[in-house]
Formats: C-alpha cells, structure tokens, sequence
C-alpha cells in the first residue's frame, strides 16, 4: 500500500501522529476554552471600569483571531460576560483598589 499510494500513506501517518498528540495533551486542550471569555471579560472590565476608557475603545483593545460567540456588558452592575469557544466567563468591579474580578460561573 505505501508504494501504491504514498500520499495517502503519508496522510494517514500524520494523521495518526495528530491523533496521539492530542490524547497526551487532552488535559492541557481542555482547559483552553475558558481562557478566551476570562481574558475578554477581564480585560475589558479593566478598561472600561478600572481605567475608565470608552466602550469602543475597550472593545478593540480586547478583539482576538478567536471571536466570541457573545458579549454583554451591564453598565449599572459593571459587570461583563464573555463567551467563546462554548465557554461563558464574567468578571465584575469589585472597588477603586482592587479593580476587576473573574466571577465563578
């Protein structure tokens, strides 16, 4: 078969290799999808509330090559919410000295 179809048999080797790799580092893949809501919701509430920039201004500041899904920011709690990768994370104002924090989902 590799003499016949040495493509296919290059394909299928990377392929398996892929396949191995993403088994021995499911643990670390796993614990990715968050961290794209926790960064946003954090660091635009930082921006915003913390800093006290524009809304616009903070929303270009967090933009990433991975979208979110979708994003809310409650003005009167100073709350905002994240979700990308099919993970929702909020952080919220907590004081002048102590700024934004991640809220537990």
């Amino acid at each position: 078969m590799i003499r016949r179809r040495p493509v296919l048999s290059v394909l299928l080797l990377l392929l398996a290799a892929l396949a191995v790799w993403i088994w021995q580092n499911r643990v670390d893949l796993a614990s990715f999808p968050p961290i794209v809501g926790a960064y946003s919701a954090k660091e635009y509430c930082s921006c915003r509330y913390v800093v006290g920039n524009p809304a616009d201004y903070c929303a270009t500041y967090v933009r990433q090559w991975l979208p979110l899904s979708d994003f809310h920011d409650d003005e009167a709690n100073k709350r905002v919410t994240a979700r990308g990768l099919l993970s929702t994370q909020s952080a919220a104002w907590i004081s002048p000295r102590e700024g934004c924090r991640l809220q537990a989902e």
